[in-house]
């Protein structure tokens, strides 16, 4: 199985709408309600995605992230948050997220971004380094699965803010 992953075209946004509806409905012991996708949306419309991948299996999308800058009360730059990250039920489970991921976390250190913070599984995103890091708190909710990957130099300190767009209308 041969994963190809590249940048968001404009013929893929409804698909991407698609596969995330789809992912979290799937997982809804999560928490979340499926309305997940209204993220992406929110970002695109507000110029704010600033990195949105696929990953396709012969010519077929299923899996997306998302990454958009974030604000550091510190005043630190050069982060970014990194979600949603959706993979299309039943092809999860097959190196698919860990793919995008990995080429998001390549995008980053490309642009010379300076870190990277998320929140999610613990178990699934400490293997690309992400880890509790306790100079960095998350305004909007638990810091329960709050992670954060220092890219290059020293750490930023203070209360992270994703874009008002994972709040809007979700």
């Amino acid at each position: 199985m041969d994963i190809y992953i590249r940048d968001e075209q404009p013929g893929d946004i409804d698909v991407i709408a698609a596969i995330a509806r789809a992912a979290y409905l799937a997982n809804s012991h999560n928490g979340h309600d499926g309305h997940q996708h209204r993220i992406v949306d929110n970002l695109r419309r507000a110029g704010a995605l600033a990195i949105s991948l696929v990953a396709e299996i012969e010519g077929e999308l299923v899996g997306h992230v998302a990454l958009s800058e974030v604000d550091i009360s510190d005043g630190s730059t050069g982060w970014y948050g990194l979600g949603p990250l959706t993979v299309k039920p039943g092809q999860q489970g097959r190196g698919i997220g860990s793919g995008l991921v990995r080429a998001a976390l390549d995008r980053l250190r490309q642009r010379g971004a300076n870190g990277c913070v998320l929140v999610g599984d613990s178990s699934f995103f400490r293997r690309f380094g992400f880890v509790y890091d306790p100079d960095l708190m998350l305004g909007e909710a638990s810091q329960e699965h709050f992670l954060a990957l220092s890219l290059r130099g020293s750490g930023a300190r203070g209360v992270v803010a994703f874009h008002p767009s994972f709040f809007n209308g979700c």
